[in-house]
């Protein structure tokens, strides 16, 4: 394989990609470019939706986390799909009520202006970082296997990743971004398919064959009850599963706005379920490929690339497909399936982060017809420079394993936000909102503090993914710290800030008849 060929399925995938902007973005218009006209066909979104969930991060980094964590990951899948269940169920018919563009104006409605931009800011901090962790991985990899040999410095290839990203959103935001994505997707699965087959053409051995053997079976334990102690249990690892679905789908705004722009709440439900059940499937043939790798690896004496002395089980894959001696084929292949896997979560990114922005800390809405177009080309520029600069601090603070990294993170960031919008659905209270950002902020230092001293507190306790449970468990106690009384309500210097039907009409108990 030569760089010339990389080249020209980039400029291809790119051109396909730019074709169907074309289409898409005819009309430039705020509708178009945040809601999708709400025309989208669920089957579309639902599709797509699997490599924006995926991402590159899916695509790379779970397989080279198969040799320490075998397919515990599985465990937290089988979560997922709880969530997903809770997401159709409860967020989504509280979504379109509301009839919002940003899923943080509930909080708007529910609480008031401080609640709103807090939530707002947690979901911005958490989506940059995860966006950055994303397209940082398929940048390494890039950098790794083809520009260092050019002699192309590590931030322009960041550059150009954010530049070809923000050329193909701008217009059509995200009715491109729904047909991008399934497109994408396509690509993505086709690749891992034939990464498979050739896999197992090259070891002389049949799927069921393969899976049979001992070098795979002493990678493919999937439930792991042992020790409670071990944050891979499969108790703390299905209920962190659960709330990551929640949090990192339900409760953002990235994943939540391709699912609005369905017709109405049943499609979008359909959507949803539908995705939690083949996320299942494609992470079962994701970790299915990580132990081929290893047991492909392990047979013909490939090592686990390093960068500065640190083992990177990330480019166990790449290092496979490009320089294993699997074919011209399964190279190119690789390198289309990574960028179209690393890209339709990244452009969603990026316009969901624009979105956030524009309507959660600038109020576009109550902006004129002509500042309003203008005001979100801005954004979406800014968005895209301040992603270039997480990506670049990534490169010189980042060592462990990606997915474990962005799992981490998410642990402490959305905590906030469990916990806000789980106040606000499951009870009847106000707010004291000028504390509001005080206990998302507590809450984040104390689930640091206890993810610190478990071991020492606990007897051993090594928290895993649960940890988000914790955070948000700390954060919806704070909050009820500082609800307001009745009594606050009922004073007559007070009386403005009094819980009116309208302002309730979103909580879960008014949905059910439970009227405060």
């Amino acid at each position: 394989m030569n760089t010339s060929q990389i080249v020209l399925v980039i400029a291809v995938y790119f051109g396909l990609l730019f074709l169907i902007s074309h289409a898409t973005g005819k009309n430039d218009s705020n509708a178009t470019f945040f809601k999708a006209d709400k025309k989208s066909p669920w089957y579309l979104v639902a599709f797509g939706m699997i490599g924006a969930s995926l991402s590159g991060v899916t695509f790379i980094s779970v397989p080279g986390w198969v040799e320490e964590s075998q397919f515990s990951y599985l465990q937290i899948v089988l979560g997922y799909f709880l969530g997903y269940v809770i997401i159709a169920f409860v967020l989504l018919p509280i979504y379109y009520r509301s009839n919002i563009t940003s899923i943080y104006e509930y909080l708007l409605q529910r609480f008031g202006t401080v609640s709103h931009k807090t939530g707002a800011f947690f979901f911005f901090l958490s989506r940059v970082l995860g966006a950055a962790f994303r397209l940082f991985l398929v940048t390494s990899v890039l950098q790794y296997f083809l520009f260092d040999a050019w002699k192309i410095p590590f931030e322009l290839t960041a550059v150009a990743s954010i530049l070809l990203i923000w050329m193909y959103t701008y217009k059509g935001g995200i009715k491109t971004i729904v047909w991008t994505d399934a497109l994408q997707t396509l690509f993505m699965l086709f690749a891992v398919c034939a990464a498979i087959a050739v896999l197992t053409d090259k070891l002389g051995l049949s799927l069921w064959e393969s899976y049979q053997s001992d070098a795979f079976q002493n990678r493919a334990k999937i439930f792991f009850t042992e020790d409670f102690n071990d944050k891979k249990h499969f108790v703390k690892s299905f209920l962190g599963g659960v709330f990551i679905a929640i949090t990192m789908t339900g409760l953002d705004q990235d994943m939540m706005q391709k699912n609005l722009t369905c017709k109405n709440t049943k499609e979008a439900q359909w959507n949803i379920l539908s995705l939690g059940f083949v996320l299942i499937l494609v992470n079962f043939v994701f970790l299915y490929l990580g132990a081929l790798l290893y047991v492909y690896a392990e047979q013909n004496g490939i090592l686990v690339p390093q960068i500065d002395g640190t083992v990177k089980t990330d480019l166990l894959f790449p290092e496979i497909a490009l320089n294993g001696g699997l074919g011209t084929s399964i190279a190119l292949l690789f390198i289309l399936g990574l960028m179209a896997a690393a890209y339709s979560s990244a452009d969603s990114a990026l316009t969901s982060l624009t979105t956030s922005f524009c309507f959660d800390f600038l109020s576009l809405n109550t902006q004129s017809k002509a500042a309003q177009k203008r005001i979100r080309k801005s954004v979406h520029i800014g968005v895209s420079l301040l992603l270039v600069l997480v990506i670049v601090l990534f490169k010189h603070v980042l060592r462990d394993n990606v997915i474990s990294s962005l799992l981490k993170v998410a642990s402490y960031t959305y905590g906030p936000l469990l916990g806000l919008f789980a106040f606000g659905i499951f009870t009847k209270h106000r707010l004291r909102e000028s504390m509001v950002p005080v206990i998302a902020i507590v809450s984040v230092a104390l689930t640091s503090m206890l993810d610190s001293c478990s071991i020492d507190w606990f007897n051993g306790y090594t928290f895993g993914y649960e940890l988000l449970i914790a955070n948000g468990l700390m954060a919806f106690a704070g909050l009820h710290l500082i609800k307001r009384k009745p009594s606050d309500c009922e004073n007559p210097e007070n009386k403005a800030k009094k819980p009116t039907a309208s302002s309730l009409k979103f909580s879960y108990f008014y949905r059910y008849g439970k009227r405060p």
